[in-house]
């Protein structure tokens, strides 16, 4: 960062014009400096950033009259993109969203009509959805981070089953442990898809999930519960409201308390698979 200020310096001083007859103070003429390179066009990619011009810094004059740098606030949304473009999201963002979400149904109506009432109320807060497979929920709650990304919001999607089973396996591991979780409890939007994924036994009975998933869980939905309105969860799970109640109260109480108008559960029943009925037909 000091390198590529160096440069720019050096790239204004040669542009200097000589022979000035009314020659700026000199907080006049670093200030001019300032501006300057703040207007000059960066490459970086992905996103386009009114501020910094796709530099990733934005320059400022310091108390000390020196030119200093700081980094933009496009680049935690620069992050989140990579982040979303390495866990494979990115496919689903462009197939999962609201203009593809068919709601024919009088239920699929009500989910898209939530999660848009959910995106113009700057008091959202969370964004549950539970209950049937196959009825649209990720492609609801896809769509939504979609959404929010695009409108300069930084979010980290977390897959349960996958991201949980790699930051079980660290416990014993304190630093490790603390790295993997860090930032699902401090991103300003964490989409967590498929809460507890169930598994059925050989009577094809739903488990329980078990204890480490369910301390992991009240970990990372306690802390984001404490952070209020910086901490906007989406989360979408087989199990509803009622099934998570069960599970565990004190992690479904969260949730509810944060969600409360957009919280939807879907009850069990095979006409509500529209991934089903989409397959037979």
């Amino acid at each position: 960062m000091e390198t590529k200020l160096t440069a720019m310096r050096e790239i204004l001083r040669q542009r200097r014009p000589a022979g000035n007859r009314s020659a700026p103070s000199f907080e006049e003429h670093t200030q001019h400096q300032c501006d300057a390179m703040n207007k000059t066009a960066g490459e970086l990619e992905d996103y386009d950033c009114p501020k910094c011009k796709n530099k990733g810094v934005i320059y400022f004059v310091g108390e000390d009259g020196e030119i200093k740098c700081r980094e933009c606030s496009c680049m935690a949304i620069r992050a989140s993109m990579a982040r979303i473009r390495n866990s494979g999201l990115q496919n689903l963002l462009d197939l999962y969203t609201f203009d593809r979400f068919e709601a024919e149904a009088p239920l699929q109506r009500l989910m898209k009509s939530s999660a848009e009432k959910y995106l113009e109320d700057e008091n959202g807060g969370w964004f549950f959805i539970g209950g049937q497979s196959g009825a649209g929920k990720s492609h609801i709650c896809t769509a939504i981070a979609g959404e929010l990304l695009r409108r300069g919001k930084a979010v980290r999607y977390m897959l349960w089953k996958d991201e949980s089973t790699k930051i079980k396996a660290t416990i014993n591991d304190e630093d490790k442990y603390d790295r993997l979780i860090a930032p699902l409890k401090t991103v300003p939007v964490l989409y967590i898809d498929d809460l507890f994924k169930p598994v059925y036994d050989d009577r094809g009975m739903r488990r329980q999930p078990n204890p480490g998933d369910i301390s992991l869980a009240f970990e990372i939905i306690n802390s984001r519960y404490i952070a209020g309105p910086r901490g906007t969860t989406i989360i979408s799970s087989e199990w509803t409201m009622n099934d998570l109640q069960r599970v565990d109260p004190a992690t479904a109480g969260r949730i509810f308390q944060r969600a409360q108008n957009y919280c939807l559960s879907i009850a069990p029943g095979k006409d509500r698979n529209y991934r089903l009925r989409r397959r037979k037909a």
